[in-house]
């Protein structure tokens, strides 16, 4: 009979853990009710084009986190990108937004940006590679609530995080760079795409 009970509540204990990481686990769904995470904060491209990131709302936009000198998960997040950019084909630049923000901006200028983009195949109309001051790269990344990383020995901490910005310039959906599949980052885009 204890034993009966002792593994119905060890059943009662899983089942309400399993609830809370599975609640835990939502944090990546849509934040409607939340305001614009595009800064007005001046970045540069690859190409030496200063802009903002408030001066590309009106499309859906994904951006992740890189940097030039990245040893390994940048560059798989990069390969990433341009198989959305390469699924998403016209509908890039026209529709919809890719951007990568460099986490190093004391070493990543445009001319490293773009030859980066060219190394990584990357180079597409509509996927902006952005720079700027540090301070700037610091508010603009402040706007996602996020902070870069310098390590006691001078290298740079990853963020692995990636997100779909909304039309509006609110987040609609974020994802561990490392885990989500690009097809679904495009499923996600087609899905705000119909809803605008």
């Amino acid at each position: 009979m204890s034993i009966h009970r002792n593994l119905r509540s060890l059943g009662i204990i899983l089942i309400v853990v399993s609830s809370l990481f599975a609640a835990a686990g939502c944090h990546s769904d849509s934040t409607a009710e939340g305001s614009s995470v595009l800064t007005d904060t001046k970045l540069v491209d690859q190409n030496g084009n200063t802009l903002t990131l408030e001066s590309l709302k009106g499309k859906p936009m994904v951006v992740d986190f890189i940097y030039t000198t990245c040893p390994g998960p940048c560059l798989m997040e990069t390969a990433k990108f341009a198989n959305v950019a390469l699924r998403l084909g016209n509908d890039l630049g026209s529709k919809v937004t890719l951007v990568s923000i460099t986490v190093d901006p004391e070493h990543d200028g445009p001319k490293q940006l773009l030859n980066y983009s060219h190394q990584q195949g990357a180079d597409e109309k509509g996927w902006y590679f952005l720079t700027g001051g540090p301070a700037d790269v610091d508010k603009a990344l402040a706007g996602f609530k996020l902070s870069r990383q310098i390590e006691p020995d001078g290298s740079v901490g990853h963020l692995i995080s990636m997100m779909l910005i909304g039309p509006d310039g609110r987040i609609v959906r974020e994802y561990n760079g490392e885990a989500v599949r690009a097809q679904d980052i495009v499923e996600d885009v087609k899905k705000t795409l119909n809803q605008g």
